[in-house]
């Protein structure tokens, strides 16, 4: 009666033990390594058990067996084990250093990671054109004025027009003074290539020709012209003539807001000679120095009339041409003119 009852106890724990050693012992995040197959055994016969002993330690003698057979290598928590073949295959860090070129690097042209940039070039330009990349032009007439004062009734002219954008620009200027009586005394004409060398410069390279006085004069050109610290618009050059005569000039006038349209504008203008030049009436040194004072109200931004008072000194042995020719060295003169810009 006794075998009987441990025979059927055997079969029934037997699928259970089965199972228990079938399940997954791994904690969470971890990942087992494949165990290989094993070959499966013929079932072994039940195993006979004495009389005295109780079916609770075949039981517990039976899962033990059951639990020892399982895996022996566990991987702990977010540890990922290497696969069966793949032991020693290097990555990451690991790898051997190398001397590939670096990927290029990214840009904000994202239509080029769908189009290329070959097929997104035109569309880019003309974006940028219509968005602030396009050509200029303006004409600004600083000063067109008459003078009466101690010497006879004359009249000056100083301006400049340009076309280009924001860096390159083709710039021409002229200025030149005359008297009723004579006509043109002296006048210039410069053309010019400009180049901004910073938010608040412009570079300038060209050529200058005199028409008066004669004998007339042909000049290589650099110059600069910008804004300075404080709103000073200033400006400068070298001419270098044909016939080996080197001249400077130097400029600058301020804007000072009375009124939102009424505006006082001192100027000064020096010119120098790196040596005389006696067929033009230039001394070396400071030939001469022209001081201004001009109130102008601006009808419109592109239209003002002003009134002021202009001083000229010739100085040095251009003075001394000047009294040789039966000229004043000096001259102060009432001014009026129009200030415009189109």
């Amino acid at each position: 009666m006794t075998k009987r009852i441990v025979l059927c106890a055997t079969l029934l724990i037997a699928p259970s033990l089965a199972t228990a050693q079938d399940m997954d012992h791994s904690m969470p995040g971890m990942v087992m390594p494949a165990a290989p197959a094993k070959p499966v055994k013929a079932a072994k016969p039940p195993v006979k058990t004495k009389a005295h002993r109780h079916p609770a330690a075949a039981d517990t003698a039976t899962a033990h067996e059951a639990h020892s057979s399982a895996p022996a290598a566990m991987s702990m928590p977010g540890m990922a084990m290497p696969m069966a073949g793949n032991q020693g295959a290097a990555s990451g860090t690991d790898l051997p250093a190398g001397n590939a070129p670096p990927p290029p690097a990214p840009t904000d042209h994202y239509g080029d990671r769908t189009f290329g940039s070959a097929a997104m070039a035109g569309p880019r330009a003309a974006f940028q054109d219509e968005s602030g990349g396009q050509a200029f032009s303006q004409i600004m007439v600083n000063l067109a004025e008459l003078q009466v004062g101690s010497s006879h009734p004359g009249y000056r002219w100083d301006g400049e027009g340009w076309f280009g954008g924001d860096i390159n620009r083709f710039v021409v200027k002229s200025e030149g003074s005359g008297a009723s009586a004579n006509g043109v005394e002296d006048a210039e004409v410069q053309a010019l290539y400009s180049r901004a060398i910073g938010p608040y410069f412009n570079l300038q390279a060209g050529v200058r020709q005199d028409i008066q006085p004669t004998p007339a004069r042909t000049y290589a050109t650099v110059g600069f012209e910008g804004l300075a610290p404080y709103w000073f618009e200033v400006g400068g050059a070298l001419f270098l003539s044909t016939k080996g005569d080197l001249l400077g000039r130097l400029e600058g006038y301020y804007d000072q807001n009375i009124t939102q349209r009424l505006i006082l504008q001192p100027r000064v203008e020096l010119n120098f000679a790196a040596q005389d030049v006696p067929e033009n009436q230039i001394g070396a040194g400071l030939s001469n120095a022209e001081l201004g004072l001009r109130l102008r109200y601006e009808i419109s931004r592109e239209f003002a009339p002003y009134i002021g008072v202009s001083w000229d000194r010739k100085v040095g042995r251009t003075a001394d041409f000047s009294r040789i020719q039966g000229e004043d060295a000096s001259s102060l003169n009432f001014v009026v003119g129009v200030r415009s810009w189109f």
